[in-house]
C-alpha cells in the first residue's frame, strides 16, 4: 500500500513544467504528464538534450555537428561532437553582487563571497596556476574542507583546461596517496588542518607525507583553516594561499571539447586500490543542470546547502548549482555539534531553500528524539534531498512529523560512477512513502531479473539500457577500457549494470534495497539489506546495525550485527523482539539466523556502512585497502567470532 506524503500545490510554477511546455512548442508534441515527457526523452535523446541546452540557454563556443552517435556500443557513444566550451565559465556566468558562497564553520564564523568576488578570486587563482606551469590536461588536486577556497581552486583548475580531483581532509595520508598519487598531480591544494567536533586537527605530518610520497608535485598550496604556527613556506615546494593568488585584470578561459576531462572521481576502494573514474566537462554540466534545474527546481533565487565533504560526489554536484545563479551555503564541521539542531539552526538563519543530507543524519536526529519543527520555522525550506543510502519508511514519517509537514522530501540515487542520478525528485509528482519519485529525464532505466528481462514491481538489478552523457570517459590507466567494461557491461552486454538491487513501482517510482553485491540470498531468495534495516530502525536500543550473508552449509544464512546504546547488552529478550519485528513486518526468510553485538560498525570515509568488508572479515578473507575505511579498528569486532564458526 502506498502512502501519500506530499503533493505539489503549484506544479505550473516549476521549471520542469515550463520545460515541458517549451519542448511541446519546439517538437509539436503534447505531454499530459511527466511520464509522457520522460518516455519522449529516452526515445528522442538528441532532441531532448539539445532542448535542455536551448531551455537553459547553454551556448557552446563552437556548435555541435552531431548531438549523439552511439556507434557500436554505449562505451563508444559520443555526445555533442564538435561542441566546445569551458566548464568553469558556465558556472561563473553570473558576475554581480548576488551572494555566491556563504561559508560557515562549527563556530559559526561566516564568510560571504558575491559572484563578482568569486569571479575575481578564480581569475587570480588561475593566474597562479599558470605561473606554476600548469597546462591543459594537467591534474590539480585538493585535500580540502568544504569551504570557498576549495571551490575557487576547482574553478581555477577547470578554467584553464586542467583536471580536478579532491579528497576530504579527514582522509588518512595512505588513503589520499592511494587516490591522488595515481594521477601524478602537479599542484596540491591542502588546508593546514580542519575542525571537527570542536577539535582542531593539524595537517602538518600529513602534508609532509604527501610531499614525500607524490614526487610529481611542483607546488603545495597551503590554505589557512586552523592558523597553525608551523611555517610551511620554509619547506620546498610549499606556498601560502595568499602568495599563490596572482592578481589579474581579466580572466581568460581555455576552450575545450565537450568530452574534455573535468573531474576524476574515486571508487570506495574497499576491495583494492580505488578506481579513478574520469568524467567529461560536457556530460557533467548537462546532467547537473538537468537535475538541479528541473528535478530539484533550483533557480537564481534559491539557496542550496548540501552537507557533504569534498571526497563525495555530492560536492561536485552541489557546486554546479552556480551555473543556475543560485547561492551555495557551505557548512564545514560535524552536523551534530554542539547538538543535533546545529544544521537546522543554520537552515533557518541563512534562509536555505534546498537542504541536502543523508539518511544517516536523519536517523541520528530521530534517535536523539529531536523535534526541529518545535524550535525552527524553516520557512524558506521547500525541499530536502537525501542520498548515500536508501531512505527508510520511518524516516519519511519523521521528516513530515517532526521537521516540516509541507516539504518535498526527495530521495535521490545515482553514484560516483555517473557523477549524477538515475532516480530523483520531481516538482510535478507526489511523494510516496518509501519511494524515489521518478527516473531522471534522458535515463533509460529499467530493472532486470536474473535472466535479463525487464520487470515492473519485481526486484532485480538496476540497469540503464542506453548511453547517457555523464557516462565516464574511462578509467585512469585503462587504455583498452577493459576494466571499465568489466565494471558495468560484463553482466548484460550493451547494458549498464549499476550494482543496485531495486524495484520500479506501479507509481513509476523506484525503491532501492541496497547494493546488489551485498544482496542476501538465503535459500535462493534475493533479499536487499535495506529491507532488514528498515525494520530495525525504530528499535530505540539499536544505534547502528550491519547485515551480511554468511556462507553456511552449502547455502547462505543472514547474520545481523548491532551496536547498542552504551551500557546495554544484547539479551534474549531483545533478540526475540528484533526477530519478531522482522518476521511480522517482512517475512520469515528475512529473520537473521544469528544476531551479535558489536561495539562499532566499519564505514567508508564518506560514512557508508561497508557490508562487503564485514563479509570478507567473517569469511577470513583479506581486505586489501584498509585506508579506505574511516574506522578500521572496528573490524576486530567481526573477526574470529566463535558464534560464526562453521564447526560449532
Amino acid at each position: 500500500m502506498t502512502h501519500l506524503m506530499w503533493q505539489p500545490q503549484f506544479p505550473e510554477h516549476s521549471q520542469m513544467w515550463s520545460f515541458m511546455r517549451f519542448i511541446e512548442s519546439k517538437s509539436n508534441q503534447v505531454f499530459n504528464d511527466y511520464h509522457e515527457l520522460y518516455r519522449w526523452s529516452i526515445t528522442r535523446p538528441a532532441e531532448f538534450w539539445q532542448g535542455l541546452c536551448d531551455f537553459f540557454v547553454i551556448k557552446f563556443d563552437t556548435s555541435a555537428y552531431e548531438i549523439v552517435n552511439v556507434y557500436t556500443h554505449p562505451l563508444t557513444a559520443r555526445w555533442f561532437s564538435g561542441a566546445s566550451f569551458n566548464f568553469a565559465q558556465k558556472l561563473l556566468s553570473r558576475n554581480d553582487s548576488h551572494p555566491a558562497l556563504i561559508s560557515i564553520n562549527e563556530e559559526r564564523v561566516k564568510e560571504i563571497l558575491t559572484y563578482a568576488d568569486l569571479n575575481r578570486l578564480v581569475a587570480n587563482c588561475a593566474q597562479g596556476l599558470r605561473k606554476a606551469g600548469i597546462e591543459i590536461n594537467d591534474r590539480v588536486v585538493g585535500v580540502m574542507p568544504n569551504i570557498s577556497s576549495t571551490i575557487i581552486a576547482m574553478l581555477a583548475t577547470t578554467s584553464i583546461g586542467a583536471v580536478w580531483a579532491s579528497c576530504s581532509p579527514d582522509f588518512g595520508a595512505e588513503a589520499i596517496i592511494d587516490r591522488l598519487g595515481q594521477l601524478e598531480p602537479k599542484i596540491l591544494f591542502i588546508s593546514d588542518g580542519h575542525i571537527y567536533l570542536g577539535k582542531q586537527h593539524i595537517a602538518r605530518e600529513k602534508i609532509l607525507s604527501l610531499q614525500q610520497a607524490i614526487p610529481t608535485l611542483l607546488q603545495i598550496v597551503v590554505i589557512p583553516v586552523v592558523q597553525t604556527v608551523f611555517d610551511y613556506t620554509l619547506y620546498p615546494k610549499m606556498i601560502s594561499w595568499d602568495e599563490f593568488l596572482q592578481p589579474i585584470d581579466q580572466h581568460y578561459f581555455t576552450i575545450v571539447p565537450f568530452r574534455h576531462p573535468v573531474y576524476i572521481m574515486f571508487s570506495s576502494g574497499t576491495t583494492g586500490k580505488p578506481k579513478c573514474i574520469i568524467h567529461s566537462a560536457g556530460g557533467t554540466l548537462l546532467q547537473h543542470i538537468k537535475e538541479l534545474g528541473l528535478h530539484c527546481d533550483i533557480n537564481q533565487n534559491d539557496n542550496l546547502c548540501f552537507y557533504t565533504t569534498c571526497g563525495w560526489m555530492m560536492w561536485n554536484w552541489m557546486v554546479s548549482a552556480l551555473a543556475l545563479g543560485s547561492t551555495l551555503t557551505l557548512y564545514e564541521g560535524a552536523p551534530n555539534y554542539p547538538d543535533v539542531y546545529q544544521l537546522f539552526s543554520l537552515l533557518d538563519t541563512e534562509k536555505v531553500s534546498i537542504f541536502g543530507t543523508s539518511p544517516r543524519f536523519l536517523a541520528n536526529v530521530a534517535q536523539a528524539s529531536a523535534r526541529p519543527n518545535q524550535y525552527y520555522s524553516l520557512y524558506n525550506l521547500k525541499t530536502i534531498l537525501t542520498t548515500g543510502a536508501p531512505l527508510l519508511p520511518q524516516q519519511y514519517d519523521f521528516v513530515y512529523q517532526h521537521i516540516k509537514s509541507d516539504v518535498q522530501l526527495s530521495s535521490i540515487s545515482g553514484g560516483t560512477d555517473i557523477i549524477s542520478c538515475f532516480a530523483l525528485g520531481n516538482p510535478l509528482l507526489p511523494v510516496y512513502r518509501n519511494e524515489i519519485q521518478c527516473i531522471g529525464l534522458g535515463m533509460a532505466v529499467q530493472v532486470f531479473d536474473q535472466f535479463g528481462q525487464s520487470v515492473i514491481a519485481e526486484r532485480g538489478e538496476l540497469v540503464c539500457t542506453a548511453a547517457f552523457p555523464s557516462m565516464p570517459i574511462g578509467f585512469w590507466n585503462d587504455p583498452d577500457n577493459s576494466r571499465y567494461y568489466a565494471a558495468y557491461f560484463a553482466r548484460f552486454p550493451g547494458v549498464w549494470m549499476h550494482g543496485d538491487f531495486a524495484v520500479i513501482t506501479n507509481n513509476q517510482g523506484l525503491i532501492i534495497y541496497g547494493r546488489s553485491d551485498t544482496v542476501l540470498n538465503p535459500g535462493g531468495v534475493r533479499i536487499g539489506t535495506a529491507e532488514i534495516y528498515r525494520q530495525i530502525e525504530p528499535i530505540s536500543q539499536i544505534l547502528e546495525s550491519a547485515v551480511i550473508g554468511q556462507e553456511w552449509a552449502n547455502d547462505i544464512r543472514i547474520v545481523l550485527f548491532v551496536k547498542l546504546i552504551p551500557g546495554l547488552i544484547l539479551d534474549d529478550q531483545l533478540q526475540k523482539h528484533i526477530r519478531d519485528l522482522i518476521r511480522h513486518n517482512a517475512s520469515p526468510r528475512h529473520v537473521p539466523a544469528v544476531i551479535l553485538q558489536v561495539t562499532d560498525i566499519p564505514r567508508t570515509i564518506n560514512g557508508k556502512i561497508i557490508e562487503l568488508a564485514i563479509q570478507q572479515i567473517v569469511h577470513g578473507r583479506k581486505i586489501t585497502n584498509l585506508g579506505s575505511i574511516a574506522n578500521p579498528e572496528a573490524l576486530i569486532c567481526f573477526k574470529n567470532r566463535p558464534e560464526l564458526d562453521a564447526f560449532n
